[in-house]
């Protein structure tokens, strides 16, 4: 089955063809959910479509507290293409992308063996990546700076 989310083309079947569209499915879905949402509340529904609006519902409200929700797929490309020098999994990225880690114990949490296969080095490599390219939650950042500007004036 074919689908189109937000104007890419996305090709469902009983797993998803490639990592790229494993990734870039995510932030995607968050704009598709939200226009089927707009959509569907303009029409009588059936009790399918009605269970099929929760599902929407829920899934929005879960991302929409995630770091995935100030992702693009433009975001994702190019993390991706950074992570390129990393030797990780598919799954181990994907657990990055979702969860956009900002401490070297996320990291060793997120992948697996992280103690054999990376050096602390390369830890602290993975997160300026993650924390340059990934955009994270605009208040906190401002927070944060706000925080390290007063510990300069202390």
């Amino acid at each position: 089955m074919t689908q189109l989310c937000s104007g890419h083309e996305i090709r469902y079947t009983s797993r998803i063809d490639s990592s790229w569209q494993l990734l870039l499915w995510g932030s995607w879905l968050l704009t598709d959910l939200k226009q089927q949402r707009k959509e569907s509340g303009k029409n009588k529904q059936s009790s399918g479509q009605q269970n099929l609006n929760t599902i929407m519902y829920e899934t929005l409200k879960y991302i929409s507290k995630t770091p995935c929700r100030y992702q693009s797929p433009e975001t994702v490309r190019d993390f991706l293409i950074a992570m390129k020098g990393h030797k990780l999994t598919k799954a181990e990225k994907l657990q990055l992308l979702n969860h956009r880690p900002v401490t070297a114990v996320e990291i060793q949490l997120m992948v697996e063996e992280s103690e054999e296969r990376l050096t602390e080095e390369q830890i602290e490599s993975l997160l300026q990546t993650v924390t340059s390219i990934l955009p994270g939650d605009p208040e906190e950042q401002q927070r944060d700076s706000a925080m390290a500007t007063e510990d300069k004036g202390d």
